[in-house]
């Protein structure tokens, strides 16, 4: 089952598109990576792939329903973490808790499952002895890893994640790998991720969505940035 869809998209901020002609597929239970130089447009390639910006000209497809025929839950992770400042009011434990209320009524009560499920994805990021604490008070790494818990809580079909071991340790990074890889392959959730660790991660992925700068007679791009999305290979 194809997930999202780019079918020969161009778009731009200005009156030069950054990103053109970009086709690619992702399939439902697969962990894929998307990888470019800085400024090779992988932000703006999610954001079009979630629908938060629109295509000058091709087409966009994000499936309405999951393998099980149940609304998919889309669970996204931005890159300007950092930005939750030192007066924000939410504890972890109540940031991540409010991810179980996409699965239903914002005025149910939350039950045991809820309460459950909350721990379990906070234990999986290592941030379950924190969850007193204030979110501003975290450090970036840190407000990293509950952003990736409130996702999980949600237990969203696809995950779509920018750039989220920013901030984390060597051994924090390949944990969350492992995590991710798990998720796919135990549960068959959908992963993609920004990432310019291909060395750390690339044992774990399916495939590898590539940006590259044009070259003559190779990708039909803009110029300036790097903007044609293709696979490349895993293995």
């Amino acid at each position: 089952m194809i997930v999202a869809s780019l079918e020969e998209v161009v778009f731009g901020y200005s009156d030069v598109p950054c990103i053109e002609d970009a086709s690619m597929d992702v399939h439902s239970g697969e962990f894929v990576a998307v990888t470019g130089p800085n400024g090779a447009s992988k932000t703006t390639l999610l954001k079009l792939m979630l629908g938060l910006l629109q295509p000058w000209e091709g087409k966009v497809h994000l499936a309405a329903t999951n393998t099980e025929g149940r609304k998919l839950v889309v669970g996204y992770v931005p890159q300007q973490i950092a930005s939750f400042n030192a007066g924000f009011p939410s504890t972890i434990m109540e940031f991540v808790r409010s991810g179980r209320f996409v699965r239903g009524s914002w005025l149910r009560r939350l039950n045991t499952e809820d309460h459950e499920w909350t721990e379990q994805v906070l234990r999986q990021v290592g941030m379950w002895q924190h969850r007193h604490r204030k979110i501003g008070e975290l450090s970036g790494g840190q407000k990293q890893r509950i952003c990736i818990a409130r996702a999980l809580a949600q237990e969203s079909d696809l995950l779509i994640l920018d750039e989220p071991t920013t901030g984390m340790d060597l051994e924090s990074r390949i944990g969350f790998y492992e995590l991710m890889h798990r998720l796919v392959k135990d549960q068959g959730k959908t992963v993609i991720m920004v990432t310019h660790g291909l060395s750390e991660v690339n044992d774990y992925l399916d495939r590898i969505i590539e940006l590259e700068r044009k070259e003559e007679g190779g990708w039909k791009c803009c110029t300036m940035t790097s903007c044609s999305g293709h696979f490349v290979p895993v293995g």
